[in-house]
Formats: structure tokens, C-alpha cells, sequence
């Protein structure tokens, strides 16, 4: 079994960039292979990590229910076949995509069918990394069930905690095995004397909430200007302080 690792939370806080970083530590660690995962419907774990999608496994079955199935092979055997044509293999990681159906379709059968073809992979890999989609919507359907980690990404502002909280207490709820959450805040300003740090007042909160903070990421423009130019974090500089602050945090639970 993989060690796995999930990240959640509300948009715009960065969950993204930070599982490319994570993917980038791994590497980096020799903790390797690992499988990434890009379960949001808005994939863009490509972009981070660098790698162009030919085939998500919602567009796969879009294919099946066009009636596209070669004729002599099962619909089981073309998804089957079409699953295993969705990974993308990078070196030291692959990377698989949901995607999304076509038009207004329903996320539920292709989140079934990653979660499925996520049991089938998870075994010829040491580390599985897991970007869900923004929001709680994905710890419901089971997306994130026995993950060893659950990283909860927010920023500083009332919602991105509220949202960062939610998740929490719903996956302890749900009780879907999930052995470790820990929260992240992400994007934090950088003060004159070059320092970030939180407010007494979200420290507080977090407290209250009962949620062990792992630690905060400074906000690094390098990350904009990288994202502007279409080129992937991943290759941010191991130097600069967003990455070094994300390689600490990822030390605390890392086997």
C-alpha cells in the first residue's frame, strides 16, 4: 500500500501549487515512484507538474458512451484499455486525470471510476499524492477515504478558514479513514523585517478548532510570474523561501 497523501480546500488558496510542491519534495526525497492524481474537474495538476493531458478518464468515458467501442470488444475491456492509455508517465511519477463529461453531465461516474482504477494502480506505487477539487463535495463521495494524510490548504481570510474547518470536521465525521489532517496556510504576506507570520486572532481560531497547524507558506510573486508564463512551478528554485517553507512542513509527515 502507498503512503497517501490528499489535499483539500477552498478555491484559490493554492492547493494546486502546493501538490506540485509536495510532488517536487518526493523527488527531490527519492521517495519514489508516486502516483499524482488530479480528482478536481478543473484539472490543471498538468500545468504545475509540467505534463500535457492527451486523456483524462472522464473524456474516456464520454468516448464509451458515444458508442466509439471497437467492434468485438467489451465496453469493460475498452474502458479498461482506455484507463491504462490515461497515465501519464513522467520519470519518477505518473500522473492521472479525472477530468470532466462533456456538457452538463454528472462528476459522479467518472470520480467511481477513478476511485476504482485507484484501486487497481495504488499498489506499484510508494506515494500517492491526491489534488481534489475546490470545496467539501469530494469528501463525500469517498474520493479521499483511507488516506494516510489530509492536507487542508486555506489562506488567511475568514472563508478559506471556515472552508479549511468544514472539511476537517467532515471527513471526521464521515469517518472515511483518514489517520492524519493537517492544516496549511497558504499564501501568507511577508512583513518589512522579511518575516511571515499569522495573526493572534487565527492562531486562536485554529486553536479553538482543534486542527494541528503543519505550518505556513509565504506569498512568493515568483509563483505568479511563473504561472503568467505558462511555466511550472515545479521548477521553482529549492532557494526560495515558498519552497523551503513547503519542504519543512512536509518533513513533519513524510515516512
Amino acid at each position: 500500500m502507498p503512503f497517501s497523501i490528499a489535499l483539500a480546500g477552498k478555491g484559490g488558496t493554492g492547493k494546486t501549487t502546493v501538490a506540485g510542491l509536495l510532488v517536487k519534495y518526493l523527488v527531490q526525497k527519492n521517495k519514489i515512484p508516486i502516483l499524482a492524481v488530479d480528482a478536481d474537474s478543473n484539472a490543471n495538476l498538468n500545468e504545475v507538474l509540467g505534463l500535457k493531458v492527451s486523456l483524462t478518464i472522464g473524456a474516456a468515458r464520454e468516448e464509451m458512451k458515444r458508442g466509439n467501442v471497437p467492434n468485438g470488444m467489451t465496453k469493460d475491456v475498452f474502458m479498461s484499455m482506455k484507463l491504462e492509455e490515461s497515465i501519464i508517465e513522467a520519470g519518477n511519477y505518473d500522473l492521472i486525470v479525472m477530468g470532466q463529461p462533456e456538457g452538463t453531465g454528472c462528476y459522479c461516474a467518472a470520480n467511481t471510476l477513478l476511485t476504482n482504477f485507484l484501486d487497481k494502480l495504488k499498489n506499484n506505487y510508494s506515494y500517492m499524492v491526491i489534488d481534489n477539487e475546490a470545496g467539501m463535495e469530494h469528501i463525500s463521495r469517498l474520493t479521499t477515504s483511507n488516506v494516510d494524510v489530509l492536507l487542508v490548504v486555506a489562506d488567511t481570510s475568514l472563508r478559506g478558514l471556515q472552508a479549511a474547518f468544514r472539511i476537517k470536521n467532515l471527513a471526521k465525521n464521515l469517518n472515511i479513514g483518514v489517520q492524519k489532517v493537517f492544516l496549511i496556510i497558504n499564501r501568507i504576506k511577508v512583513e518589512t523585517h522579511g518575516r511571515a507570520s499569522l495573526q493572534e486572532n487565527i492562531l486562536s481560531m485554529i486553536k479553538e478548532e482543534n486542527i494541528e497547524l503543519a505550518g505556513i507558506i509565504p506569498d512568493d510573486e515568483n509563483v505568479y510570474k511563473y504561472d503568467l508564463k505558462g511555466t511550472p512551478t515545479l521548477n521553482l528554485p529549492e532557494e526560495l523561501p515558498v519552497v523551503k517553507s513547503a519542504f519543512k512542513i512536509f518533513d513533519k509527515f513524510i515516512i
